[in-house]
């Protein structure tokens, strides 16, 4: 399966997630940016424009779900793809995230092959 590249902001606030899971996906071909709470999350998303937003739901400023839906909420980053990434793997926590306005879930611990495939999904790969 060929990978598709994407700019991805990798918004994780735990230092060590944060450093394996943006070595593989640069490892994987992909630019990464990382934020570390959901205010970063929200003003990095507007000035990078990337194609895909990796987005931890536990984080500090305001959650991931409050990140994206202020995300979806600017016209400038209404149409960024946001996954959610993390490790509340109850079906409500699935459905608060997508109704925040998330693209797709995925939980960790990370399978990075099964990320790769939600990636190139989303990103039309």
């Amino acid at each position: 399966m060929r990978n598709t590249v994407a700019k991805i902001l990798l918004v994780e606030d735990n230092e060590m997630n944060a450093d394996m899971l943006s070595r593989r996906l640069i490892k994987a071909g992909h630019e990464v940016h990382l934020a570390q709470d959901g205010g970063q999350a929200v003003s990095m998303a507007e000035s990078l424009l990337p194609d895909l937003v990796l987005m931890d739901i536990s984080l500090p400023v305001f959650d991931g779900c409050e990140a994206t839906r202020r995300i979806r909420a600017n016209p400038t980053t209404q149409d960024i793809r946001v996954m959610a990434l993390t490790a509340h793997a109850l079906p409500f926590e699935r459905t608060r995230a997508m109704e925040a306005g998330c693209n797709d879930y995925d939980t960790k611990p990370v399978d990075f092959e099964r990320l790769q495939r939600k990636i190139a999904a989303l990103l039309g790969g």
